[in-house]
């Protein structure tokens, strides 16, 4: 215990005692791995609820039990729905969502702000081009390019596509060091029209069965997810949540700003482009296999950096599990709400994720002098 007198004469005591407890009050870690656990567990469930929800008669318990070794639980018809076309459907979905939500929370930590996200700053409309370029010229000159990565052309375009607009967008914002979020935003709603106003114009090159495709894929959907997709997306997907946790420590540092980061012995400059490279990754083979499906990436970070606090350590592993399970529940709306025909899943993630948007933006007006 030591005691102590302030500027005006009075005694102050501090004990170490209350400064642990302090310190505990302060400490979210524990919440955090709890909330990381219940997030695991939310994760099987929804998956399972996803493969289970339907016009089958497919039970819960049935599907366990034909994957715990019982052919007789399922017949052969239900074994095509569940394994062929709701399984890769409920695969695909969360991995999309946990990317989206990472690709979020990485980009609200480079950037300093919650208003960051992949959607809003143009970089999903770029990885959206250069998917719909080899969708439509997948044919002509990009021939050669498509015939040579095979399955992969796609995540590819998408990928060159997103990592040139988080390049550019990222240039256009920094300036001595600091970047500005206002410009960021305004930046992003430039490129993102510019990559419109050429998608348009390739949209207007389709013929009929490219531009049925396009329209459907451009509102967001998973219709159509195979395990062909998962093999195509999937391993990117996986290496960007591989990559993450690496970043967590770099981007704690980084709130604090790029000069005291320096200072406390971050690779500031290689950790941008790793983490550019990671959202532009991640964003570009969502894109390419789910088309435009926005607000996943501002929404997820907000909510769990209210719960379990700013720390990355926590925080991207979190993203990811809450993002891929509500991606999966959106989805099960998505195609239930308005059966037998399916709604595009971006109509769902916006009417949620728009009005939450604008309560972001309410809050932090003060904050960005807009």
């Amino acid at each position: 215990m030591a005691v102590l007198n302030d500027m005006d004469g009075r005694r102050i005591v501090f004990s170490a005692s209350g400064m642990r407890e302090r310190h505990r009050a302060g400490d979210r870690s524990l919440l955090a791995l709890a909330v990381i656990a219940l997030l695991v567990v939310g994760s099987v469930l929804s998956l399972l609820f996803s493969v289970t929800t339907g016009a089958s008669d497919a039970s819960f318990l049935d599907v366990i039990a034909n994957v715990a070794g019982s052919d007789d639980a399922l017949s052969m018809r239900d074994r095509i729905i569940i394994f062929d076309i709701r399984m890769p459907r409920a695969i695909l979905g969360f991995l999309v969502g946990g990317s989206l939500a990472v690709s979020g929370a990485v980009m609200q930590g480079l950037f300093r702000n919650p208003l960051a996200d992949p959607g809003l700053v143009g970089v999903s409309s770029g990885a959206g081009l250069g998917a719909v370029v080899m969708i439509v010229l997948g044919g002509g000159f990009v021939a050669p390019l498509y015939v040579l990565l095979g399955i992969y052309a796609l995540p590819f375009a998408a990928f060159a596509g997103g990592l040139a607009t988080t390049l550019l967008l990222y240039r256009i914002a920094t300036s001595n060091g600091q970047t500005s979020v206002a410009t960021m935003l305004l930046a992003g709603i430039a490129l993102g029209s510019l990559a419109g106003a050429m998608t348009g114009l390739l949209v207007y090159m389709a013929n009929d069965q490219q531009l049925r495709d396009l329209t459907f894929w451009g509102m967001g959907s998973l219709a159509g997810s195979t395990w062909t997709k998962i093999a195509a997306a999937g391993p990117i997907i996986l290496l960007s949540f591989i990559a993450v946790p690496f970043l967590a420590k770099g981007l704690n540092a980084i709130t604090l700003g790029e000069a005291a980061a320096f200072h406390m012995g971050v690779p500031v400059q290689r950790l941008k482009n790793i983490a550019i490279v990671t959202v532009a990754a991640a964003t570009g083979a969502s894109v390419a296999v789910s088309g435009g499906i926005g607000f996943v990436g501002i929404v997820v970070p907000h909510v769990l950096r209210m719960a379990i606090g700013p720390d990355h350590r926590y925080l991207l592993p979190a993203s990811a599990l809450l993002g891929g399970s509500l991606l999966i529940f959106a989805d099960v709306i998505a195609r239930t709400i308005v059966a037998p025909a399916e709604l595009p899943i971006g109509i769902i993630t916006a009417a949620v994720g728009g009005p939450f948007f604008l309560w972001i933006l309410l809050r932090q007006r003060s904050r960005l002098a807009l």
